[in-house]
């Protein structure tokens, strides 16, 4: 398991964008970068800095993944069919963690990874604690009965500043969800661009 031990928005403030859509974002109050030399006026950036961003912030969207599991994802999108970038993107929405923030049982992909990682989640009926399992379309997802009535829980699924995906089925009632199909760049709620193709291009150097 991977652990965050940096302020998550330092991010934000890094990339000079509101990453996870979240009104407590230092960007929503000052857009330029931290430390004492943030307000300096930045040059144009090379093609690799573009390409380092955008791996930057999409690793970091996903609650900071390791660079190591990162380029493993990487791996397995050029092997597959396809749109790379788009194969990319449908591997990382097909975490565990990823279905059950966007399903909107916690907050916060941080949260959620937690959330996984203490076991409060069954996939199939199966107690699943890690929170890269690679969920299938069709399977059924659903927080653990005794887990239903945890105030995060509860508060999450009334959360109105997002709103569950097309591709997720979702019945807060049973605390259930299930992932209809694997999603294109364009079906995600990113609250920022991402360009997952600037990612293939940085590690295909």
């Amino acid at each position: 398991m991977s652990k965050r031990i940096q302020a998550k928005h330092k991010l934000d403030r890094r990339m000079g964008q509101n990453i996870w859509g979240r009104p407590k974002s230092p960007v929503n109050r000052r857009e330029y970068g931290p430390g004492q030399h943030g307000q300096r006026r930045k040059g144009k950036m090379s093609d690799f800095g573009t390409q380092l961003r955008a791996k930057q912030k999409l690793k970091g969207y996903y609650g900071n993944i390791t660079e190591k599991q990162f380029r493993r994802y990487y791996a397995e999108a050029i092997r597959l069919r396809g749109d790379s970038g788009e194969n990319l993107i449908g591997l990382l929405e097909r975490r565990l963690d990823a279905v059950v923030y966007r399903s909107k049982f916690v907050a916060t992909p941080f949260a959620a990874r937690q959330f996984v990682n203490h076991g409060h989640i069954k996939v199939n009926g199966v107690r699943v604690n890690i929170p890269s399992y690679q969920v299938k379309a069709g399977d059924l997802i659903e927080v653990k009965e005794s887990s239903r009535q945890l105030e995060i829980v509860i508060v999450a699924s009334q959360l109105a500043e997002r709103d569950v995906p097309d591709y997720i089925e979702v019945d807060h009632a049973k605390m259930t969800a299930r992932v209809t199909r694997v999603p294109g760049l364009s079906e995600v709620p990113y609250p920022v661009q991402m360009e997952p193709n600037l990612v293939i291009e940085f590690y295909s150097r």
